[in-house]
């Protein structure tokens, strides 16, 4: 993973996921009509909720268009918020 060097690839709840030190820091899934990012924790996007603003997002998942993906920025400061949260940055 370009973000985060040396994290697995794993699959978490059925659906591709990242993991650290063995410990889950992102994942993703795919429907119909929109993609959801999953921090797997239900703290890290009410943390960076001026970051998120213009996303429709739930305790859990971000959900964003199929054809706009999310901003690098953004996918660092999620997983390096969640890692944080995990002490594993």
């Amino acid at each position: 993973m370009e973000v985060v060097p040396g994290a697995e690839q794993c699959l978490s709840y059925a659906m591709p996921a990242f993991k650290v030190q063995g410990k889950t820091v992102a994942g993703f899934a795919a429907f119909k009509n929109h993609l959801s990012y999953l921090p797997h924790s239900g703290s890290v996007l009410a943390t960076l909720a001026d970051d998120v603003e213009s996303y429709e997002t739930s305790k859990g998942s971000l959900k964003f268009a199929l054809d706009k993906p999310l901003p690098k920025r953004l996918v660092k400061k999620l997983v390096h918020a969640r890692m944080r949260e995990l002490g594993v940055a």
